[in-house]
């Protein structure tokens, strides 16, 4: 399982962006509300707990970066433990092991009210909102009328890796931090001092985790970077016989086999992707359609309760015969 942004104390995502938020703490300049641009995995909502930490008193750690803090003051065990007073998170639901497709209305309006509370022991009352792309147009709604009437002493960060999917009137009342896209050398260089992969491995990581340190660390370790070599093959080599096919869809029963399963769906989606842009034209249109085909695939499973074997020959074949028309 990867590590949770709150667990995380040695990631400096992007030193420019924490400058810019601590220059604008001390300025006493602090903007209400902070909308974290960047792709998937860039870092943002790791930046919003080490900023979320230092409002909410952790005393300052500079040997883990501007923002660092100790996981051992206090302030960052409460964070940690999801108990701290002055602190709101609001991210999809997890119920019977399913994730919810979106933030619900109703999570949204707990805002009002802790806002509307003093902070009890900090200076400031925090929320952080991961991702405001999962808000549903209700709760974007109830965002929006606390942007509109910035409560005092709050601050909130919004993580989104599509700001542009976002409600203008939210994106306007916000200031925003862009994260950029990590080179291939600062990744590999990442993975190999938070893993054990040998160099060659923290390389091909890197390339394939298209900028983002967090898909970079989860790459490196676990079924996913056996299932993004074999996505590569499907998607891009000679891929599989049928008995391989059966073998590979009959391997998915368990708790592991779940695992195993959501990685393959992930790198095949990721893969197909890449494979789209990087062709272009016509046969680029097929493979961007097929990545849309592909991308419902997992949560219409979750929904219908289909079998992942099935959903799995399904898509195998959808891509034999995308990669049949070149």
């Amino acid at each position: 399982m990867s590590e949770h942004p709150r667990d995380r104390y040695d990631l400096v995502p992007d030193l420019k962006a924490e400058e810019a938020f601590l220059d604008a703490l001390g300025r006493g300049r602090l903007h209400h509300a902070w909308l974290l641009c960047g792709v998937e995995g860039a870092g943002k909502a790791s930046f919003a707990y080490r900023a979320a930490r230092r409002l909410l008193g952790a005393a300052s750690d500079p040997s883990r970066g501007p923002l660092g803090a100790s996981p051992h003051d206090p302030v960052s065990r409460l964070v940690a433990a999801q108990a701290h007073p002055d602190l709101l998170v609001l991210e999809r639901i997890v119920e019977g092991g399913k994730t919810k497709k979106a933030i619900s209305v109703d999570q949204a309006r707990q805002l009002p009210e802790f806002f509307s509370k003093s902070p009890s022991q900090a200076k400031y009352r925090v929320a952080i909102i991961d991702a405001a792309d999962d808000l549903n147009i209700n709760a974007a709604n109830a965002l929006l009328k606390i942007l509109e009437e910035p409560p005092e002493s709050g601050v909130l960060f919004l993580v989104t890796h599509a700001p542009g999917r976002l409600l203008a009137t939210i994106r306007s009342r916000c200031r925003r931090l862009s994260f950029p896209v990590w080179t291939e050398a600062k990744l590999a260089e990442l993975v190999q001092q938070r893993t054990q992969v040998s160099w060659e491995e923290a390389e091909s990581a890197a390339s394939m985790a298209g900028g983002s340190p967090g898909a970079a660390l989860s790459l490196a370790s676990g079924p996913l970077f056996e299932m993004d070599q074999l996505a590569r093959m499907i998607v891009e080599g000679v891929g599989l016989d049928r008995k391989e096919e059966l073998d590979l869809s009959g391997s998915f029963r368990g708790a592991e086999g779940e695992v195993r399963f959501d990685a393959l769906m992930d790198r095949l989606i990721a893969t197909v992707k890449r494979h789209a842009a990087e062709t272009g034209g016509r046969e680029g249109a097929r493979w961007a359609e097929l990545w849309g085909r592909l991308s419902e695939m997992p949560e219409r499973a979750a929904g219908l309760n289909m079998d992942k074997g099935d959903v799995l020959l399904g898509a195998l074949a959808d891509i034999a015969r995308t990669k049949a028309l070149h």
